[in-house]
């Protein structure tokens, strides 16, 4: 659609059947979209395909914007069970949001803001605030064009803001799902507007291999390409996840049902980290097929030698370890491993930088006999959480690592276990409580942020986001981070309660981080042990495969020692 065109349709108002935001200074073709649909299951990861692919296109100098919608109701995932929805990623920003966030931040090596993330619930939120303020100029809002307008709007709008060559969306759930059927619509329409040239659809399908059969299977794949193709999303790329490499046989099966070149179907089968999926589509030259079907020749340069072999290292170091150590990480949502996301990407980042490989034990807080599953490990993690359930075994886990001398790391609610077990094991104050665990206790160590105290509800109203921190000179954390000022990011309620703070520091335990100006203890140490450390924050959040958090990085040194 000429440029002319599509500005005059955007504008009109009254009685037509066009709705199209279009924010001050966007231009057809500045920037290009790569659309990403999931076909016959979830789960297949299109956030890795998203940002593997990202990754590729960013190292041939592109700059590119990753973009999730989530189907849910939810404002966003703060309020999510971890059971249900894998780990909340917390953005700079303060935005609590999906896992794929995370993994598009590790990949890219950027932090990404609130506009790369969009749900259901936060689209209807502001459609409806529009609505009463009168924006729809008299008009019966309606799923075509108002919401599907206002994606358009929401994703052009972070093009404007992240100036990008190339915005990937990645479209949540599985063709299908009412809850995504408006989205997909939206994503045809943008097409229609923006122009063959300027967005491409990819979807990723599963290839199944029933175990009475010992083939590979195609048609769970095609009838989920005839469903996607179906609702006029014709994809120009296919990936093909699956246990193993996917057979040519297959490939050509698929080619020949959904109208595509076998040459732009790829085999995406399991491999040992996600970190060797750019290498998989470099491989299979999708990130040129990408680049040449949205004209993007004039903007790129050859990938740099340089960030290759830096990549290429850890990759190798991935599969040739010099020796392997174990990591317990003891917590009550160790049944689902995407639970805790980011603190396994930041043991591999750290371990994977070490030429270390980390098998790790994973500790029910509940077991009555604890002990006897952590004494062997070579290092412990406990992580955050919320609720009372297995907090005593993991004050448990935290007094065994320390009067046994092995290295331990918590985070968020492990710093405060950390403190409750030196209040009463160290410092004699045996009722230490938390006010989240015991609100009626009588001594609370850890209490409630002030600033918390009046605020109802549960979602979005913790302390989030990234804060800059005042690092102790000659700490064991300003060794970790080199730096006297930090930034990290938080997801807490609850913090040590100033009052108990000099008795504490006088039994042997430095607060060796705190917040600027105000008597919020941020990181503890203790001085006599081979590395005992604990962060109010979350510094899983701030790892990446190149560049490893420094508190992970200092940790794994330890426990390899």
């Amino acid at each position: 659609m000429p440029q002319e065109i599509f500005h005059s349709i955007a504008k009109k108002s009254g009685d037509n059947e066009y709705y199209t935001p279009v924010p001050d200074g966007y231009k057809i073709g500045k920037t290009k979209y790569i659309v990403i649909f999931g076909t016959v299951i979830s789960g297949l990861g299109k956030g890795i395909f998203a940002a593997a692919l990202a990754k590729l296109l960013q190292d041939h100098g592109l700059n590119c914007s990753p973009i999730k919608f989530d189907g849910y109701l939810n404002i966003d995932a703060g309020t999510l069970n971890p059971y249900r929805h894998g780990e909340v990623f917390v953005l700079d920003d303060g935005t609590e949001s999906d896992m794929d966030l995370g993994t598009y931040e590790r990949f890219l090596d950027k932090n990404i803001t609130q506009a790369n993330y969009l749900t259901a619930g936060k689209l209807f939120s502001h459609i409806l605030n529009r609505e009463r303020e009168g924006k729809y100029l008299g008009r019966d809002v309606q799923f075509i064009p108002h919401v599907t307008g206002e994606i358009k709007g929401f994703i052009r709008n972070l093009a404007i803001k992240s100036e990008a060559d190339v915005v990937l969306i990645e479209v949540g759930g599985t063709v299908g799902d009412i809850e995504n059927s408006y989205f997909i619509e939206a994503m045809r329409e943008l097409r229609y507007e923006e122009g063959k040239d300027n967005v491409i659809f990819a979807a990723l399908t599963y290839i199944i291999k029933p175990n009475a059969l010992g083939e590979q299977k195609s048609k769970a794949a095609q009838l989920g390409l005839r469903q996607l193709m179906s609702l006029g999303i014709q994809p120009r790329m296919i990936a093909c996840r699956s246990e193993t490499h996917v057979s040519e046989k297959v490939r050509e099966k698929l080619s020949i049902y959904a109208d595509i070149p076998v040459e732009k179907i790829i085999s995406l089968h399991d491999v040992d980290s996600i970190y060797r999926v750019p290498q998989l589509l470099h491989e299979a030259k999708f990130d040129q097929i990408a680049i040449d079907m949205l004209k993007l020749n004039d903007r790129i340069h050859d990938i740099s030698q340089e960030n290759l072999e830096k990549w290429n290292k850890y990759i190798n170091n991935l599969s040739n370890p010099s020796k392997i150590i174990k990591i317990g990480i003891t917590g009550k949502y160790t049944g689902l491993r995407d639970s805790y996301a980011s603190i396994i990407k930041s043991i591999e980042h750290s371990a994977t930088n070490l030429g270390i490989k980390v098998d790790i034990e994973w500790i029910d807080t509940t077991d009555s006999n604890i002990e006897e599953k952590i004494k062997h490990l070579n290092g412990i993690i406990v992580p955050g959480g919320f609720g009372k359930r297995g907090t005593e075994g993991k004050i448990k886990c935290i007094k065994y690592a320390r009067e046994n001398n092995i290295p331990f790391l918590g985070l968020c609610l492990g710093f405060q276990m950390a403190v409750l077990d030196h209040a009463r094991h160290v410092c004699n104050i045996p009722d230490a409580c938390s006010t989240e665990l015991d609100p009626q206790g009588t001594s609370p160590v850890i209490d409630i942020l002030p600033e918390q105290k009046e605020i109802e509800g549960f979602g979005g109203n913790m302390r989030l986001g990234g804060r800059y921190i005042e690092v102790k000179e000659g700490s064991l954390a300003h060794k970790c981070y080199k730096s006297t000022k930090i930034r990290e990011r938080f997801r807490h309620r609850f913090e040590v309660n100033p009052k108990f703070i000099k008795t504490l520091e006088e039994n042997n335990l430095i607060f060796s981080g705190k917040a600027p100006d105000q008597p919020i203890m941020q990181i503890l140490e203790r001085p006599d042990h081979k590395f005992f450390m604990a962060s109010q924050f979350h510094p899983e959040y701030t790892s990446r495969p190149l560049k490893p958090n420094p508190m992970f990085l200092e940790f794994i040194k330890a426990a390899s020692n």
